[in-house]
């Protein structure tokens, strides 16, 4: 087995020194530990552990990302049909970690909003960081942040005052299941949520927060 050891001891969204080792996994003799934040109920993956760019691309071209997947557009529907009816006329988004297959920006361009895709990997225009935006999505993005604290602190200057975020991760009520959890399992998983970190989050940048169905969250600014 290839074990590689961590001696990281600070959070990576709160940078708290109090976490501890939550669960260790072996996959295909490769180990990766998991460490939980005490403070503000992170779990996270060292850095030690994370993939190269490369190695994410070639995992992120795996996945089924075709625009015109009516079941892709359905499952990114989860958000976006929560967010729309909020929006005032004429707001302009970003669609922050759109990945290969930007669907959701289609969906959003079809319904008669301005959106733009950003991707670090497959849409990395610098200048869309540079302007601010009524409403970010941010969809099966947040568990790929190797620093949520900064990615987060970014997504909160992009947002105009009033403005609206809103993001898609699979969440956990107990911690007690992660073992048996088949998101960590994916290698380019690093950073996993629950309901309290996400109200640490709120709190944190002073926004509201609703959890209007599983997995998907509001934040407003």
């Amino acid at each position: 087995m290839l074990k590689k050891e961590s001696n990281q001891t600070n959070c990576n969204l709160c940078k708290s020194s109090d976490v501890v080792v939550l669960y260790v996994s072996e996959v295909k003799g490769v180990s990766r530990t998991y460490l939980h934040c005490n403070y503000c109920d992170l779990v996270f993956v060292p850095s030690i552990f994370h993939l190269t760019s490369l190695e994410q691309k070639k995992r992120y071209l795996e996945h089924n990302n075709d625009i015109n997947d009516p079941d892709y557009r359905k499952f990114l529907f989860r958000l976006w049909k929560y967010m729309k009816p909020i929006l005032p006329n004429g707001a302009n988004g970003l669609d922050y970690g759109a990945g290969p297959g930007p669907a959701l920006v289609q969906m959003i361009i079809e319904d008669g909003y301005n959106i733009a895709p950003y991707d670090p990997i497959f849409y990395p225009n610098q200048d869309l960081l540079e302007k601010s935006y009524h409403f970010i999505t941010s969809t099966e993005t947040f568990e790929h942040f190797s620093n949520p604290g900064i990615e987060i602190k970014k997504l909160k200057e992009l947002l105009k005052p009033n403005g609206i975020l809103g993001i898609m991760t699979s969440m956990l009520t107990s911690w007690i299941d992660f073992p048996d959890w088949y998101y960590h399992r994916d290698p380019t998983h690093i950073a996993f949520y629950s309901k309290h970190t996400m109200e640490w989050i709120a709190g944190q940048f002073l926004w509201d927060i609703e959890f209007p169905r599983e997995n998907v969250v509001l934040f407003k600014s």
